[in-house]
């Protein structure tokens, strides 16, 4: 199996450490690999978008010419900025932010408030109890049908799933820095 990491800005390294553990805890067989440019999204398993500043990865992925490549990856796993690429619809954007439009789901931008409004705390998830951290996190406002919620804070809904023919996690959190859970249940879908 083979796992790319968007490898422009945020966690990058931390994805990469946190998903071959991940691979070890399930003891599969899994090449994990920083990928940015064109050609090397093809014959990826999954994909993992990283946080960071979503308007910079949309530029960066418009520059590199890969938004068509990244959206025929079958399984994509987006935290923070990364779920922000994978919605539908998004709240606050910029008004020519351009996302790759594969999850039926809308989320609000920096929903908590800017960098020093970044918070901790423990959630309750359909994988567990974890402590969660938020930096400058979005929040995910509306899901479609299909969409199967995995965990929330309060009413708000912070991660969640869509199933069919793809499989897309997205987390208004940064579960690598806390948590395989999320990253061991992306892999054995990519696995499927």
């Amino acid at each position: 199996m083979k796992i790319g990491i968007l490898a422009f800005q945020g966690g990058v390294i931390e994805h990469i450490n946190v998903t071959k553990k991940a691979t070890q805890i399930l003891s599969i067989n899994c090449k994990v690999i920083p990928v940015k440019y064109k050609g090397q999204f093809s014959d990826l398993d999954g994909l993992i978008i990283p946080g960071g500043e979503s308007t910079v990865l949309h530029k960066l992925c418009e520059r590199e010419g890969i938004f068509d490549e990244i959206k025929k990856v079958k399984n994509i796993f987006g935290t923070c900025a990364g779920a922000i690429m994978l919605a539908k619809n998004v709240n606050q954007g910029l008004p020519d932010q351009k996302t790759l439009e594969l999850m039926d789901i809308e989320l609000a931008r920096n929903a908590y408030g800017p960098q020093t409004e970044s918070f901790e705390q423990d959630v309750e998830t359909k994988l567990g109890k974890f402590h969660a951290i938020f930096i400058r996190a979005p929040k995910i406002t509306k899901i479609g049908k299909n969409i199967e919620v995995l965990a929330k804070n309060n009413k708000e809904i912070i991660a969640c799933e869509e199933i069919g023919d793809r499989y897309y996690l997205a987390t208004s959190f940064h579960p690598e820095l806390t948590t395989t859970k999320f990253h061991e249940r992306f892999l054995l879908k990519c696995k499927d």
